[in-house]
């Protein structure tokens, strides 16, 4: 560790040091498109660390790709009690498991390098999916920069399983066109980067926030203090699919007492906006007589049904 080596462009590297391979990675990116962009998609099977997606948490919401690559795996690091136990039990029992939660860079990225170098089947497990909050894209610059290749194996984010339990729709005509995938002010986010005000302005977001649970009462007093309607709802889902899941359904002016009073400080996935309760919607064009427009008789050509939308 320390020493300097030549990369396969010949420029000089520390050795070891994940901000330096960090920073050479980047660098790299913004020339130029990593060949493989083209020639893969997501689920192709590829060389090199996978990290994967565990999903939310219920171990039958892993993707396909997903337990197959756990099952042929010889060791998992795992984001720790973000993976539900029952998922590494199902699909992880023969494997060696790294536990990666206090474990920085410069431990993690020597294990995973050096037991792929030694021909073990090496898995990165992250809860959800990696691309979400993750913090994937610098362990995987990290081990390229030393040779070894990565990729993404999408898992299901935890904000598709809390829609699933609302059993409604995260975006839905005419009462919400986008979603915003987003975490409040804190030690990683700065108050002017906080933009959960102006997405719930905006009227017509579905807003999810992810690693906010300690901070809903803060969150919600804000949107008071900006003049939102305190009426808005508001649904967290603690532990969405887990076995332990519990929701808990309210408003911006009332969601923060209960989930104090439930006790939750983490864990959760707050949605705010009025997809929560999935009223109000009008009918899509898809299935209306917008779709069939224009036909005539029954020929294939005019009943076709038109291009797959979300609402």
């Amino acid at each position: 560790m320390g020493e300097t080596t030549e990369t396969d462009d010949n420029e000089a590297t520390d050795d070891g040091d994940p901000q330096s391979a960090i920073d050479a990675q980047g660098d790299r990116r913004r020339e130029e498109l990593d060949d493989r962009v083209f020639d893969h998609s997501a689920g192709d099977e590829q060389a090199g660390i996978p990290f994967v997606g565990a999903g939310p948490g219920d171990p039958r919401l892993l993707t396909v790709a997903g337990r197959e690559l756990l099952e042929e795996s010889d060791l998992v690091v795992h984001a720790g009690s973000l993976v539900n136990s029952e998922l590494l039990e199902a699909y992880c029992d023969h494997a060696e498991l790294v536990n990666s939660v206090g474990k920085d860079l410069e431990e993690l990225i020597p294990l995973m390098r050096d037991a792929y170098e030694e021909g073990r089947n090496v898995v990165r497990l992250h809860s959800g999916d990696p691309a979400i909050y993750g913090a994937a894209l610098e362990q995987m610059d990290a081990l390229e920069h030393e040779g070894v290749p990565t990729y993404f194996v999408p898992g299901v984010t935890s904000a598709f399983a809390a829609s699933a339990t609302l059993r409604t729709q995260l975006t839905l005509n005419e009462v919400a066109n986008h979603v915003a995938f987003t975490r409040p002010q804190g030690k990683t986010l700065s108050a002017e980067e906080d933009h959960i005000s102006d997405f719930v302005e905006m009227g017509d977001v579905t807003t999810c926030i992810y690693l906010g649970t300690h901070a809903v009462r803060d969150t919600m007093d804000r949107l008071l203090e900006d003049g939102h309607d305190p009426e808005t709802p508001v649904g967290v889902i603690y532990h969405a699919s887990w076995p332990d899941e519990d929701v808990i359904v309210g408003s911006i002016g009332d969601i923060a007492d209960r989930i104090e009073e439930a006790g939750y400080r983490a864990s959760a996935l707050v949605v705010i906006g009025d997809a929560v309760t999935g009223a109000g919607y009008e009918r899509s064009y898809l299935y209306g007589d917008w779709a069939n427009r224009g036909s005539s008789g029954s020929s294939a050509e005019n009943t076709s049904e038109p291009e797959a939308s979300d609402d």
